[in-house]
């Protein structure tokens, strides 16, 4: 009779824990924005074998703009879904490596600029200073139309 009880009481927490594993929980979104940072020629060749618009996120590192909208707008969660979705996102420090001939060749002379490039590489939108949340897919909204 112990043994009985034992058994259903191990059965009973298996099927307990069974309810919390990851085949149960709901999908869990972007967190994030993901960047390929640093490298614009990757996020070029993504960019056209996806056939996607490229998302470049132009920064300084001692720009206080800069650095709000990493910690604040790229990491909500419908901005994240949102460009993850839509764009090959790359950050960029202009100045330095390849972001300093790419800040010449796209006029970038405020920080944050925010630019949006076609599949070529050709600037399509830009944007310059801090955007919040709903500014930032905005902006975005405006090559999908």
């Amino acid at each position: 009779m112990l043994a009985k009880i034992y058994h259903l009481f191990l059965l009973g927490a298996l099927l307990s824990l069974s309810s919390f594993s990851t085949f149960n929980s709901p999908i869990v979104k972007n967190k994030r924005i993901s960047f390929i940072e640093h490298t614009f020629s990757i996020a070029l060749k993504k960019a056209k074998a996806e056939r996607k618009f490229i998302f470049v996120d132009a920064y300084a590192t001692w720009c206080g703009p800069c650095r709000q909208l990493k910690v604040t707008t790229f990491k909500d969660a419908k901005v994240a879904d949102f460009f993850n979705t839509n764009f090959v996102n790359v950050g960029l420090d202009m100045e330095k490596g390849e972001g300093i001939n790419l800040a010449l060749k796209w006029d970038v002379q405020e920080y944050p600029t925010l630019l949006i490039l076609d599949y070529n590489g050709k600037v399509v939108f830009r944007s310059i200073g801090y955007l919040n949340a709903k500014q930032l897919i905005d902006f975005g909204k405006q090559v999908l139309k």
